[in-house]
């Protein structure tokens, strides 16, 4: 759901660019990033996600940090901004 949320992809997309091996790069070239998706800030991987310049490393450390804020126990609601 948060991927969903963050790229605009179904489930049903997601699963097929899975099975595709599709890269982050292709992945993130089609998706329709969330307007809402700059209010995820914080650290992830020792970086904060706001200032990241490279704007693919920048969508795939948004996705890692929703991902990770779900799996430590945040509602979604405060996940989906």
């Amino acid at each position: 759901m948060v991927i969903s949320w963050l790229t605009g992809s179904s489930n049903k997309e997601l699963t097929k660019l899975a099975q595709d091996q599709t890269t982050f790069r292709e992945f993130f070239d089609k998706a329709h990033l969330n307007p809402n998706a700059s209010l995820i800030t914080g650290v992830i991987c020792g970086m904060r996600v706001e200032n990241i310049e490279d704007p693919l490393m920048q969508k795939i450390r948004y996705m890692d940090k929703v991902v990770d804020e779900l799996a430590t126990g945040r509602t979604l609601e405060k996940i989906l901004r």
